[in-house]
């Protein structure tokens, strides 16, 4: 092996696989607060929860649906604003607040108080939908959303097998979770039980959010670390410099001096 030789193969050796991936502490750390934000983080469950929690509260003790609907959509709107004055993403917020209000004028135009909820249950069977269609064409959702925050992008997807079919467990389970959902919550809806309705929507919230966010770290945690974009562009330029280093001092070394007699 030549000194170019070793001089390119010793930067990509020294970056191995170590060096692209990262310690499997801090991946696995990294993956569990990715999934927690990916799928909206505690404030989003916690602002998913209380306009459901205000309005069957008020409802059952009340039996007025106006108060109630108006009475969940002020709070999802107070706790937009502690997002604002916190100074916080209202990404999730935004979504909260549209989903109270659609949900409080449906039920209020249509007087029926089970359509306060109806949107957001819509929403969560097309959800359920859309991550079981990412599985069948092997776009699997889950990594669609974490690989660009992971550094990896889509490499997962051509060329880290173990990864793809990871990512695939942990869409299943989320597929599973919306599934159990909207198999619990409409026939509520169809029977018109507003209380029970309202309680199986919060119990339905964060406890198996919970649950999914759990086992699709478990399922990720065993799988292969991924595929850093950027430490992988910055390895293959590093060998190409080398590369190109070598040869230039190989072409010298190899140049016959001038013979100080022709001068």
């Amino acid at each position: 092996m030549t000194p170019s030789h070793k001089r390119a193969a010793g930067p990509a050796a020294a970056a191995g696989p170590a060096a692209a991936t990262g310690t499997g502490a801090g991946q696995a750390t990294a993956v569990d607060t990715s999934l927690i934000d990916a799928f909206g983080g505690v404030r989003g469950m916690v602002d998913m929860t209380v306009p459901g929690f205000v309005f069957v509260l008020l409802y059952t003790i009340t039996q007025q649906l106006g108060l109630s609907a108006w009475s969940a959509v002020g709070s999802t709107v107070l706790l937009a604003l502690v997002r604002v004055v916190r100074k916080e993403t209202l990404k999730h917020a935004f979504g909260g607040v549209l989903g109270v209000a659609i949900g409080a004028f449906i039920a209020m135009k249509s007087g029926n108080a089970a359509n306060f909820y109806l949107p957001s249950m819509i929403y969560g069977l097309l959800l359920g939908v859309v991550y079981l269609v990412s599985v069948l064409v092997r776009w699997p959702l889950v990594g669609v959303m974490l690989g660009p925050i992971l550094g990896e992008n889509m490499t997962w997807r051509t060329r880290n097998p173990g990864r793809l079919a990871a990512y695939t467990k942990a869409t299943w389970v989320w597929v599973a979770l919306f599934a159990l959902r909207a198999a619990i919550l409409f026939p509520l809806y169809w029977a018109n039980d507003v209380t029970w309705l309202g309680v199986a929507k919060i119990g339905l919230g964060v406890p198996p959010w919970l649950v999914a966010i759990y086992l699709s770290w478990l399922i990720l945690s065993k799988a292969p670390p991924p595929i850093k974009v950027a430490q992988e562009e910055g390895a293959v330029k590093a060998t190409e410099d080398d590369l190109f280093s070598g040869t230039v001092d190989d072409a010298l070394r190899e140049q016959p001096l001038a013979d100080p007699e022709r001068r």
